[in-house]
């Protein structure tokens, strides 16, 4: 600590932190496009429509989409021609 150290403005550190930290975790989402649990909720999607019909794992897409102020959840299934599987 210097002579004149209490002349000068003292930074807020644990503010100026928070904010960064703010800043980051926001980029971070619109980099990513997409919660964390999408990739997830596609894997049980996949899993429930494999009880019923045989489609690969590129069949079902799950993808979040922005309409407006809102978020909207599409999920697209692509089913095989034919018949459903028996379990």
């Amino acid at each position: 600590m210097g002579l004149f150290d209490f002349l000068t403005a003292k930074k807020n550190t644990a503010s100026i932190a928070k904010e960064r930290l703010r800043i980051i975790v926001a980029q971070e989402r619109t980099s990513r496009g997409a919660p964390d649990y999408l990739p997830l909720l596609q894997r049980e999607l996949l899993e429930v429509i494999r009880k019923y019909v045989s489609v690969d794992v590129d069949a079902v897409k799950v993808d979040l989409v922005k309409d407006g102020d809102h978020d909207v959840l599409d999920i697209s299934v692509s089913l095989p021609d034919g018949r459903a599987a028996t379990a």
